[in-house]
């Protein structure tokens, strides 16, 4: 077989799901199912694949879907038990009532608040909770739309209790401690450019002028604090804690601004309300706080204090599997799948504080009954989907990599892009999470393609690994199955084009910018 068609075999797969999704609009389960079985019959024909290299395979990809999905499944529990309580309905309507200035509302509702559901969320929470509040603050359904799609992107691959970045490293092997603090750089930095762009959207260039310095610092916040959460080991809460502090500093200063060419708000009689919205008492905004409060002193509680830990580690999932070979000759060298400490799981962590929340919440008399059922039932009915792509796509991946396709792929890109590689990092990231609908989806699909051609190159990991998931996070608010879900929470339903071309138009100099980045700091990286 000659290297070409390899390369052309070894991509059909990644090619199938890009047609299928793009061109058939078929859901990820369904295109993710379709790689899988092309791959496994590519695998068996073409590259070599025995009966016992698949079942190796097989079993593989199952730890590693384990470790991610346990992220994912505990983090909308989290989500489901705190919105059952009706906190994100209190939390958001008390953020409109703090100005009356437009660019202010979206940054404060589509970005930062928007961010902050992202980082304890995800799954179209932030658009589908914040879009109906800025349409209810007179913003036209496309920039209610457009303004929190774009607003969260920074916060993707931290956010969801982090399950994207999980995705990265089950695909990889690699540490957190190599890969958390070069991600979260690349993405703080992203954090105040697309503060800028909301203004930008909402506002035009006199908006972003009058506001510049506010939206840097806020992004400052934001960024900075997630890259130090980070980088001190705790990468699961890294945007929910970057996001919450924006909040803390965002809110006092969003009451106090004042502007000489923005209209002062209409003197009313205490207690009133022009904007028409309820006013959350503030013991309700307290307890509504309560369940996130829970989140970060569980998460410390867990993993930091020595005997909790050791107490915890006791019950361990991981198999050892022995060197495989294909027909064609590629080796897999012997060794420990993903090992996965039970109970000091991130998963179990976020499980854990959804407890103890919906026991406060309980206490508090936030519940309807059958409220367990609802909270289960949902969780259940909203993962599902995702659950079925993200298990095919990490077992296609998994086949791919055992059987030398990934090598096959990685050696191709090597030649054929060479010294501009590092520039393209980022757009592969983008691809995928475009292709796939989620930056989960293109860490398992190009995280060991971007691995493996990085080492033949020369290129440090860390840096192109970053680049990866930084354009996959930003990429993926423009994916077809989240600006659908946007779509409909505006009443925009047939109208995703609009969407999409309103937001392609801030995301691909975005993308744009995180591959300047990478060439800089392969640079940086070379001159050390």
């Amino acid at each position: 077989m000659n290297d070409l068609m390899a390369f052309i075999l070894a991509l059909f797969p990644i090619g199938l799901i890009l047609f299928l999704m793009v061109g058939l609009r078929w859901s990820a389960a369904r295109a993710g199912a379709a790689g899988y079985l092309s791959t496994l019959i590519l695998a068996v024909v073409y590259f070599g694949a025995g009966a016992e290299l698949l079942a190796y395979a097989h079993a593989r990809a199952l730890l590693l879907a384990i470790d991610v999905l346990l992220i994912i499944w505990a983090a909308f529990l989290l989500y489901r038990v705190v919105d059952e309580a009706g906190a994100i309905r209190i939390i958001g309507l008390a953020l409109p009532l703090l100005t009356p200035d437009k660019a202010l509302q979206a940054l404060l509702i589509g970005w930062i608040f928007a961010s902050f559901l992202q980082g304890v969320g995800g799954f179209g929470v932030p658009v589908a909770v914040t879009a109906p509040i800025l349409i209810g603050l007179g913003f036209p359904p496309l920039t209610a739309v457009v303004v929190p799609s774009l607003g969260h992107g920074w916060a993707v691959t931290f956010g969801s209790m982090g399950s994207s970045f999980q995705a990265l490293l089950a695909a990889t092997g690699l540490t957190q401690d190599y890969l958390a603090a070069t991600t979260a750089l690349f993405l703080g930095i992203s954090c105040p450019i697309i503060g800028w762009m909301i203004v930008h959207l909402v506002c035009g260039w006199d908006g972003v002028r009058r506001l510049f310095w506010l939206v840097l610092l806020w992004g400052f916040v934001m960024g900075g604090i997630q890259y130090l959460v980070v980088k001190a080991g705790f990468w699961f809460i890294g945007a929910f804690i970057g996001a919450m502090f924006g909040l803390a500093v965002a809110i006092p200063m969003a009451l106090r601004y004042r502007h000489e060419n923005y209209p002062q708000p209409v003197q009313t009689q205490p207690g009133s309300n022009p904007s028409g919205l309820s006013r959350p008492e503030p013991k309700s905004l307290i307890i509504a706080l309560s369940g996130y409060a829970i989140v970060i002193l569980v998460t410390l509680f867990f993993t930091i204090i020595p005997a909790v830990k050791e107490s915890l580690s006791g019950i361990t999932l991981t198999l050892h599997f022995p060197q495989v070979v294909t027909r064609s000759g590629f080796v897999t060298p012997e060794g420990t799948g993903r090992t996965i400490v039970l109970l000091q799981h991130t998963g179990m962590v976020l499980v854990y504080s959804a407890i103890l929340a919906y026991l406060v919440y309980r206490w508090a008399g936030c519940y309807n009954p059958g409220s367990i059922k609802r909270i289960l039932s949902g969780t259940i009915r909203r993962v599902m989907g995702s659950s079925v792509s993200i298990f095919s796509m990490v077992t296609m991946a998994v086949i791919m990599e055992t059987t030398g396709m990934t090598d096959t792929l990685a050696k191709g890109l090597a030649r054929g892009t060479g010294g501009f590689y590092p520039f393209f990092a980022s757009w592969i990231g983008a691809l995928g999470a475009f292709i796939t609908g989620s930056n989960t989806n293109s860490n398992v699909v190009f995280g060991g393609l971007q691995m493996r051609t990085a080492e033949y190159l020369g290129y440090s990991l860390a840096v192109i690994l970053a680049a990866q998931t930084a354009g996959a996070a930003l990429a993926s608010v423009v994916a077809p199955t989240k600006v659908v879900v946007g779509a409909s929470t505006a009443s925009m339903a047939g109208k995703e084009g609009e969407i999409m071309r309103k937001l392609l138009v801030y995301v691909i100099p975005l993308v744009f910018i995180i591959g300047l980045l990478t060439v800089a700091a392969i640079w940086y990286s070379r001159r050390l």
